[in-house]
């Protein structure tokens, strides 16, 4: 893969990461756009390849967890089966269009099982919609046993306050006929607006804001950096990668040379045109595991790089076998 390939992804998914939520706030929470590709692990954090976004791209988030633990020959036999399904026309190989079609199947697969999990917790009754007023409460109820200056209180960037707000207007944006209630189609488009055209905007606005951390409605340089490398300590050097991005933010980012970004800036950068992110995960992959470089993969060369699709830790076997269900 080019050093050009790796990097768009790199900052294609740090610019759709925006400031982590942190870990104390409830699951119904932590919806942040397009967290499919973000899965709490960028691509290529600090500048080296992140194996568990692989994993997590080509299995999905839930059921890449599945395999960690399992030795590497369940690994690999588990793998063999999901390879069987992903050659459509029963060749033996794998193809570009074969995998990028897996790689779209499992988001889409991961997305809906993720929604059908909170519609069902905020909605036991799976009434055809549900209303702000019950879901405020079901997800933000505890706020009533908080005093203002806990609601107040922030912890890496984020308050509950300003959670429950950006909340409130991106339920308004996905709530399309205006009458508070979302059905589970506008409620999709709620928890995953990444997969909805309609909220693009709004996708970029959180994003925007997230990255903006003094609120001069603009991007500077260090808050560009900061989303990707944050030093332990002040004595800290940058690493050259850091030095690389320093200069694509004032040589390709800052179209206007003004020293920041603001939001037609910012919508260029992570929206390329024509991007495809199962596309350019699925090419990644096939570079990754292509031994005879006919840019197809056999099952072999598949098997041969399961660390590289599914990963194994190599726990105890039996173990594994208990918590995790067969394919």
């Amino acid at each position: 893969m080019s050093n050009n390939k790796t990097r768009m992804v790199l900052l294609l998914v740090v610019a759709i990461v925006g400031a982590a939520i942190a870990s104390s706030i409830p699951d119904d929470l932590a919806h942040n756009p397009l967290e499919y590709d973000s899965l709490h692990n960028k691509h290529f954090d600090g500048g080296e390849h992140n194996s568990q976004f692989d994993h997590e791209a080509f299995l999905g988030p839930d059921e890449s967890k599945k395999f960690d633990g399992l030795t590497p020959e369940e690994s690999r036999r588990r793998l063999g089966l999901i390879v069987d399904r992903i050659d459509e026309n029963k060749d033996g190989l794998i193809n570009l269009s074969e995998l990028k079609n897996w790689i779209a199947y499992t988001q889409r697969r991961y997305i809906e099982e993720d929604v059908n999990r909170v519609w069902k917790r905020n909605n036991p009754d799976n009434n055809k919609t549900i209303n702000w007023e019950t879901y405020q409460k079901a997800v933000y109820g505890f706020l009533e046993d908080l005093s203002p200056e806990e609601q107040e209180e922030e912890d890496n960037g984020v308050s509950y306050k300003n959670i429950l707000k950006r909340d409130r207007f991106r339920w308004s944006t996905a709530d399309k006929d205006l009458d508070d209630c979302l059905t589970k189609e506008e409620f999709t488009a709620f928890l995953h607006p990444e997969d909805h055209p309609s909220m693009k905007d709004l996708v970029l606005h959180e994003t925007f804001s997230d990255l903006d951390k003094d609120k001069d409605g603009k991007i500077s340089v260090d808050e560009y950096i900061g989303d990707m490398f944050r030093p332990s300590s002040e004595d800290d050097e940058e690493p050259e990668w850091v030095a690389n991005e320093r200069e694509a933010f004032s040589l390709h980012r800052d179209i206007d040379n003004d020293g920041y970004l603001n939001e037609e800036e910012v919508k260029l950068w992570i929206t390329p045109q024509d991007f495809d992110h199962s596309e350019t995960e699925a090419k990644h992959l096939i570079f990754e595991a292509d031994v005879d470089h006919d840019e197809q993969l056999t099952k072999a060369e598949v098997l041969d790089k399961y660390d590289v699709f599914v990963g194994s830790q190599a726990t105890d076997f039996g173990e594994a076998l208990a918590r995790h269900d067969e394919f």
